[in-house]
């Protein structure tokens, strides 16, 4: 498994502002997501998937909230964001 290193210093690019707007995705849930992530994937060289597993709507269920990052540019750029239900598709287990 990757070393997690917390991200506090980014860029949200257009394109990730429009699709956290159309999928009702906090800009504090990302902060949140890169500050002290549960995982990081690290899916291409200079790119990272920084995910966090959070509790959402009414009632709430869990989710996993998954954040693309091109890591290799200062600061990094939040790429994309989305929210899935599929938990244990992404989700690594140990070993």
């Amino acid at each position: 498994m990757a070393e997690i290193k917390p991200i506090t210093c980014y860029r949200i690019t257009d394109h990730a502002h429009q699709e956290m707007t159309r999928r009702q995705i906090t800009e504090e849930d990302v902060a949140k997501v890169l500050a002290a992530p549960e995982q990081i994937e690290f899916v291409r060289e200079g790119r990272a998937v920084y995910q966090s597993r959070l509790p959402s709507g009414e009632p709430p269920k869990m989710y996993l909230l998954r954040v693309l990052v091109d890591v290799d540019r200062v600061p990094p750029a939040v790429v994309t964001v989305y929210r899935t239900s599929k938990v244990a598709k992404y989700w690594r287990t140990g070993g």
